[in-house]
């Protein structure tokens, strides 16, 4: 379908294949086209077809979306499906630089050559070559940062140099940063300190080796929540611009970019439970936790005596650990007010009146679901950003407890009796309406923001303004 002659204007959104990048970009993608854009939305082939098969589309489909429309169009990284070296990141990073490098080009030509010249690109952090590439094409280009605007102003200062980080060896220290709370070691993304996936560090890091070449930072986020960071920011040469929660801007729930197909009914069960009586509990797409972290979560959730909604993503086949969860566990909670199930509607979840609390594991996109839903949490973070996050969530945003580890079994768990303290505590204890009340606080700021007028409602109107002078 071609677009209409008015939509003169069209932006190409590369995303990184993790369904933590897809699902922020692809909603910055819903709420531009609304604003009378055409706009693209790209990454791999592979990723493409999950996410048809997860929505059940059969073609690169083109929706309206307000004044425009949003249109699907994937990329090939050169390998096939079953290539054994993806199992390698450092090999298939390298591969999606190379030979996706080279198909994301041949799109773009392809673009121009049917009549839809790209008027700005748009990427998120993980695929930093993309701004390289629309700086050769001469196309203007943004990043929409996919984390907190403290993690931003963190990797920032660290790859500059700007101030001196702890190491493995100095745990004891801490870190300062302006517009920033005082960090303990373990509030630092461990990416910088203890992750052993240097590959990924070394992606991030280079994503601020050419973002002057961006005229501008996109931000999940809003600036009533991180005004100091924002403000200790505003000097830098590409503009941080807050544009969230963008799940909350264009809420459109027929156009999604699921990669696992989304357990419908779950919303039904909860539909069956009390107002403010459901545990939901999930760390996303990548977390996977070892078989006794789960047998201790799963027996804190049932000792609770609430009603749970768990989201167990399946672990991969090739590991030959079954489902994952504890052996029984379904059996044993059939008749405790329990539901599992291996991927849901997020956003709906937490918008949902019988949700009481979130256990998560204090990835950005969960995080700033929780926040604008004004659903309180317990965190349980396990690398990267989530453990600064999980610091924001409970120290600066008063909206959670988090869950401490202790040695059990020779290994470092959280137990099953704190599971059970903390989600009783966030739901019934002393602490519970003080943090219901700063979680409905941050709801009524974040709908603020997004609303006609707002804060981040100004900064969109002000990139689309930006968007259609540059390709005047």
């Amino acid at each position: 379908m071609e677009p209409p002659k008015s939509l003169l204007h069209h932006v190409l959104m590369v995303s990184f294949p993790g369904q933590g990048h897809i699902n922020p970009l692809l909603r910055l993608a819903k709420c531009l086209a609304s604003k009378g854009l055409l706009v693209t939305f790209s990454t791999t082939q592979q990723t493409g077809q999950m996410m048809k098969e997860a929505t059940n589309k059969t073609d690169d489909t083109t929706s309206n979306i307000g004044d425009g429309q949003l249109r699907f169009e994937f990329f090939s990284d050169g390998w096939d499906i079953d290539e054994p070296k993806r199992a390698s990141l450092d090999a298939w990073m390298h591969q999606l630089e190379t030979a996706g490098r080279d198909s994301f080009i041949q799109l773009i030509n392809q673009h121009a050559e049917q009549g839809r010249p790209v008027s700005c690109i748009i990427n998120n952090p993980f695929v930093p070559w993309v701004t390289d590439v629309a700086t050769e094409l001469g196309i203007p280009s943004a990043v929409l940062w996919v984390q907190s605007c403290a993690v931003y102003s963190i990797y920032y200062h660290y790859h500059h140099q700007l101030v001196s980080f702890p190491n493995p060896d100095q745990q004891d220290l801490t870190l300062d940063l302006p517009g920033l709370p005082t960090l303990d070691f373990q509030d630092i993304p461990s990416f910088l300190t203890l992750n052993p996936f240097d590959s990924l560090k070394q992606v991030i890091l280079a994503q601020f080796k050419n973002l002057e070449k961006a005229f501008c930072v996109l931000v999940d986020s809003f600036e009533e929540l991180e005004s100091e960071t924002i403000s200790a920011m505003s000097h830098l040469a590409a503009p941080i611009r807050p544009v969230g929660p963008l799940f909350k801007s264009q809420n459109d729930v027929k156009v999604r970019g699921d990669m696992w197909k989304a357990a419908d009914d779950c919303l039904r069960w909860l539909d069956s439970k009390s107002p403010g009586s459901v545990v939901y509990v999930s760390f996303g797409s990548i977390v996977a936790l070892p078989k006794e972290q789960m047998e201790e979560l799963g027996s804190g959730l049932l000792n609770s005596g609430l009603p749970f909604l768990w989201v167990v993503k399946p672990p991969p086949k090739e590991l030959g650990i079954g489902s994952g969860l504890p052996d029984g566990f379904v059996e044993e909670a059939e008749d405790k007010g329990s539901v599992v199930v291996e991927w849901s509607p997020q956003e709906q979840v937490l918008d949902h009146p019988s949700v009481a609390c979130f256990v998560t594991h204090c990835g950005w996109n969960s995080s700033m679901e929780s926040l604008s839903s004004g659903v309180p949490v317990v965190a349980f973070p396990q690398w990267g950003d989530q453990v600064t996050n999980a610091k924001f969530l409970v120290d600066v945003y008063g909206v959670g407890l988090r869950m401490k580890k202790c040695t059990k079994k020779d290994q470092e768990l959280v137990t099953s009796e704190e599971v059970e303290r903390c989600i009783v505590e966030v739901t019934k204890g002393l602490k519970a309406e003080e943090l219901k009340k700063n979680a409905l606080k941050w709801k009524k700021a974040a709908e603020e923001a997004v609303a006609e007028g707002g804060s981040s409602y100004r900064n969109i109107q002000s990139f689309v303004d930006d968007i259609k002078r540059m390709a005047c």
